[in-house]
């Protein structure tokens, strides 16, 4: 039998927050939601300057973004057992504030173990604060400003992956490494603390039902598995490695088990029940798919930048950066058209609009200047909002009150998942399609020797000579390469548009206080 726990506030007794106060709270919840998303990435670029400082090796050190990412992906899709038991509220606090303190000590770690050991228990942390700073959002604002509070939530989502490299590299490089965590300990442990103050009038009834052992275990072992095949892979040469078959043949057979024992387990620690609403189910596959694409352009074009056109670290970040401050400044608009407007049409507009630039710019070449790149990238940007901010309100709007939170922890996490799978795909593509371009140029250039006499001739050395030619011809490979991904990014964006169509007209859209138990 069901038990609530005693003293807390009956319906309608909640005092809202009104005014400055509520936009404060708005603000805290998407700082929740921007450092759990920016420490997927930020530790990226600071490996080697990890490694190098703790003694370990460049390969090792990589197992401190892996266990991040591991310990985020397995509570992210708990969220919605874990707000039962406990309260949203409660839950959020305490993560944030476990999220600071497991932050101080990822900063102060002096040797690669407890680092890493802190860094699973950060990411563990992290999980929650994602869908919960979503649904609590929707909770606090009233029905005619919820659309531009999500709006304010779905741009930290989509800035911070961007930020993440470029605000690691800076830190790595004016200061040290250890602040790449240190830095969220402020945001942690003070909005942690005042988040309480603020939200603690919206604390729900827990619901205190049997703990599912079976399918916890079950789902740690499959997304551990699959996290590390996704993070290991391209290292070891995916399915050439014993390992990486290894590990996909378990995280298959674990994902099975789960699958079967959530769908007949009466009180499961996951609710995969929230996909038989077609509304939700389409809705996450669209997110799923569009935000895949978008983290594979997100991922290549500062790596094509730094990597090959000479770009510095903050270079390639203000060069990105442009999509994030045009999806801002039409973030508003999107969010008043979304009360009024068939949210299926907004998002078929606005990724649509995303493959078509993304399309556009598959005609890149090496001589292009710094705002022949950021021009499509800042159009781009004003596609964002369509397709963020309507998509996440059919979802949330499709599910039942009750299902909420757990629904929005299995949106977090498939799109988490999309975005890691994107991650090692484009990045794995990007270098075989480079070496295949580089084989079929080398063919196909300078057949007569009339360039390498000319070289020659100038008083170059034939080594020098095979140099310079090998340097242009892997950079024209590398720029085909990325010109060709960015062709196949771009279909999947406009296949994800098409996607939307399949979801039911919405009947309604989320209502302020939605989301309890």
């Amino acid at each position: 039998m069901s038990q609530t726990t005693a003293g807390a506030a009956p319906p309608g007794a909640v005092q809202p927050l009104t005014g400055g106060m509520l936009w404060v709270a708005a603000l805290i919840l998407a700082a929740a939601n921007f450092v759990a998303v920016l420490n997927m990435t930020i530790a990226n670029v600071a490996v080697p300057n990890i490694a190098g400082s703790l003694g370990a090796a460049t390969s090792q050190g990589t197992w401190v973004i892996t266990s991040y990412a591991v310990g985020e992906a397995i509570t992210v899709p708990l969220t919605g057992w874990l707000a039962a038991r406990f309260g949203s509220v409660r839950v959020f606090v305490g993560s944030f504030t476990l999220f600071g303190i497991f932050s101080v000590l990822c900063g102060i770690s002096n040797s690669l173990g407890m680092l890493v050991v802190a860094r699973v228990f950060q990411g563990l942390c992290g999980g929650p604060l994602m869908p919960l700073s979503q649904t609590l959002l929707m909770r606090i604002f009233p029905k005619e400003k919820v659309a531009a509070a999500i709006g304010l939530w779905s741009m930290t989502t989509l800035i911070a992956p961007v930020v993440g490299p470029i605000l690691g590299g800076w830190l790595c490089d004016d200061y040290s490494w250890r602040w790449v965590f240190l830095i969220n300990a402020p945001i942690g442990l003070g909005f942690g603390w005042y988040a309480w103050k603020l939200l603690q009038r919206y604390q729900e009834a827990s619901v205190r039902n049997p703990f599912d052992v079976v399918g916890l275990i079950l789902l740690v072992i499959w997304v551990a598995a699959l996290q590390l095949v996704l993070d290991e892979g391209k290292n070891l040469d995916w399915f050439a490695s014993t390992q990486i078959i290894g590990l996909s043949g378990v995280a298959a057979v674990a994902f099975a088990a789960f699958l079967i024992w959530e769908m007949h387990e009466r009180h499961p620690i996951v609710d995969l029940r929230v996909f038989r609403h077609r509304g939700f189910s389409v809705s996450v596959l669209t997110i799923s798919v569009a935000f895949a694409a978008f983290f594979g352009v997100s991922v290549l074009t500062p790596l094509w930048l730094q990597s090959f056109m000479g770009y510095t670290a903050t270079d390639a970040g203000l060069a990105t950066a442009w999509t994030g401050v045009t999806a801002f400044l039409i973030a508003p608009v999107v969010a008043q058209a979304s009360e009024k407007k068939d949210p299926r049409m907004l998002v078929f507009v606005g990724v649509l609009w995303m493959g078509l630039i993304t399309l556009w710019r598959t005609v890149a070449n090496t001589d292009m200047g710094f705002w022949d790149v950021a021009m499509p990238l800042a159009v781009m940007g004003f596609g964002l909002p369509f397709f963020f901010i309507p998509t996440t309100g059919l979802a949330l709007g499709s599910v039942e009150p009750h299902e909420m939170d757990s629904a929005a922890g299995l949106m977090n996490f498939l799109r988490t998942l999309s975005g890691a799978f994107a991650t090692s795909v484009v990045t794995t593509v990007w270098s075989d399609q480079a070496t295949r371009n580089h084989a079929e140029l080398v063919g196909l250039t300078d057949r007569d020797g009339s360039v390498r006499n000319l070289l020659l001739q100038g008083g170059a050395t034939p080594d020098a000579v095979n140099q310079v030619t090998d340097y242009m011809l892997f950079s024209q490979s590398i720029m085909l390469s990325t010109n060709q991904i960015m062709t196949v990014i771009g279909v999947i964006f406009i296949l994800a548009a098409a996607i939307i169509w399949l979801a039911p007209k919405p009947a309604h859209t989320v209502a302020p206080g939605a989301g309890g138990h």
